[in-house]
């Protein structure tokens, strides 16, 4: 029944995204950036969203006890950038109040792939810090974030169907870009992908997501 499930999550999500980018036409091209891929999303365009009616309360109390690994000391303790405030919110949105993830929210802005993120039903997002793209040289962060398709295949690239538990993480699994990224290791030392990006902290709950925010940026 999971497999059954996780395989309607990616379809929809396959379904979702052309639709999302179609939006996103040389009409839109000036908005995307500024954080929605219609100019009638403008929830998304402020990044902004209602809470999870899915999420209880006592689930979000929990969420910074569910986290693991080193990097988990960089986020906020509190508001709406902490683990707690992280978990009512659906990914995208979560992401922007994170401010170690600022670059990588820029480029799903500028992708157009706000509102495709933050309706997906159930994903897993391996998310870049703010460093892991600055070892990318400048003129080539810029010459990406200026070619859209590209652009978009490299952050569909760390969207995973389902969202993945700990114990489930390692192995082989199918992004939202078509590709398949390695993960490897276990307990709480696990890296991804052909670069071995390290996982720094992990099982992030967000309202549609879990994330495990990773310390370089996965090319298809």
């Amino acid at each position: 029944m999971k497999s059954m499930k996780t395989r309607t999550g990616l379809v929809a999500l396959a379904i979702a995204l052309p639709l999302s980018l179609a939006a996103c036409g040389s009409s839109s091209d000036n908005t995307a950036a500024a954080g929605g891929s219609t100019p009638a999303a403008t929830s998304s365009d402020a990044m902004t969203s209602t809470p999870s009616d899915t999420m209880t309360s006592s689930e979000s109390m929990d969420a910074a006890a569910a986290v693991f690994g080193e990097g988990c000391a960089a986020v906020p303790k509190d508001g709406s950038g902490s683990f707690n405030g992280m978990a009512t919110d659906p990914v995208a949105t979560a992401a922007s109040n994170n401010p170690l993830l600022s670059t990588l929210v820029t480029a799903v802005k500028t992708a157009g792939l706000v509102d495709t993120l933050n309706s997906a039903p159930e994903i897993t997002v391996f998310a870049p810090v703010n460093d892991a793209f600055a070892k990318i040289p400048a003129a080539d962060l810029k010459k990406v974030l200026a070619d859209k398709p590209t652009l978009t295949k490299i952050l569909t690239n760390h969207v995973v169907a389902g969202k993945l538990s700990p114990d489930q993480l390692a192995g082989d699994h199918k992004t939202l870009a078509g590709t398949t990224i390695t993960v490897k290791g276990s307990g709480e030392n696990f890296t991804v992908g052909k670069a071995d990006a390290k996982v720094i902290c992990g099982n992030v709950p967000t309202a549609n997501a879990t994330v495990y925010i990773i310390d370089g940026v996965l090319m298809p």
